[in-house]
């Protein structure tokens, strides 16, 4: 199978052949961020699939930050600009998990941790437990959310 970089481009081409410039801006955009990730640091390295899904997770949330604010200052052909950006995103991210599979998976993290009486105290060792499951698939926001729920703050 393809690596999720390789499927990017392959698809760049394919929306540039199509003259589907929003998909196209969109990709060339993403393939930017990747490259921009590789070069960071103090040594080049290729990202892999996971990595990948970081950059799209990020680009997501700026998309929807974006057009939320775009729609608080009354800029509404902005924020669709950037909802039509956010589909793009949203074909190439894995599927996102609903509240009720956040509440079960958070349940289960405070059972095997034994954090039910512990309040707000026990938040960190819960989210450590819950992240990697939920890594790419849930808004980390949403997810602490529910946490601070089940913990009883």
């Amino acid at each position: 199978m393809a690596s999720l970089k390789d499927r990017l481009r392959a698809d760049l081409t394919t929306a540039i052949k199509a003259r589907d410039t929003v998909r196209s801006s969109t990709l060339r955009m993403i393939l930017t961020s990747i490259t921009t990730a590789e070069v960071a640091g103090s040594s080049q390295t290729a990202l892999t699939d996971e990595d990948v899904v970081a950059v799209l997770t990020t680009e997501a949330k700026k998309r929807r930050e974006a057009a939320a604010a775009f729609d608080d200052a009354g800029r509404t052909e902005m924020a669709d600009k950037e909802r039509s950006e956010l589909g793009v995103l949203v074909d190439y991210l894995p599927e996102q998990l609903d509240a009720d599979e956040i509440s079960q998976i958070v349940a289960a993290a405070v059972e095997s941790t034994g954090a039910a009486g512990e309040g707000m105290r026990a938040m960190g060792k819960v989210m450590g437990v819950v992240q990697p499951q939920v890594k790419g698939r849930a808004d980390g926001s949403a997810v602490a959310a529910e946490v601070r729920r089940q913990l009883g703050a």
